[in-house]
């Protein structure tokens, strides 16, 4: 069972030690970076959300979405939307469908619209990365042709 949790004091550290194969580094960036890009956008205006990503009590990866500025080259669809900009499940954890369960529980929590309505959610990914683009597009997102420092987005209309 997939949920999405706070990070807390308590869990900090397990998912800051969450790392994904070394061949895929240069797809996201680490976790304890990702949460202190967190604080960033907060104290700048912007809606990140942060979870831990647990399978039943077990942390096993990361995500960051974003309401507002991402920090980043932004899409023309960004007023009206959501970005999954950090997805991660650890190495030891993959090839289990985590990433699948872990992106419903994520849409479903956007769909709720935290930070207010949006008619988009997009992502960003680095176009060699098939296995996120096959995981986003299981979901419906498309690739919209438009690019943020150079990575295509894909965008789902929510």
């Amino acid at each position: 069972m997939i949920t999405l949790r706070k990070i807390t004091l308590e869990n900090r550290r397990a998912i800051f030690n969450l790392e994904v194969e070394d061949t895929q580094k240069g797809y996201v960036a680490s976790n304890l970076s990702s949460v202190a890009s967190c604080y960033v956008l907060l104290t700048n205006g912007s809606r990140p959300f942060p979870f831990a990503i647990y399978a039943d009590e077990e942390p096993v990866g990361f995500v960051m979405i974003i309401h507002g500025d991402t920090g980043y080259e932004l899409p023309s669809i960004v007023d009206d939307s959501y970005c999954i900009m950090r997805l991660m499940i650890d190495k030891r954890f993959q090839n289990r469908g985590y990433g699948q369960e872990a992106m419903a529980k994520i849409l479903k929590f956007i769909r709720t619209f935290p930070a207010g309505p949006a008619s988009y959610c997009w992502i960003p990914y680095e176009a060699d990365n098939v296995n996120a683009k096959r995981l986003y597009e299981s979901f419906g997102f498309r690739d919209n042709g438009e690019f943020t420092d150079g990575e295509p987005i894909t965008v789902l209309k929510l």
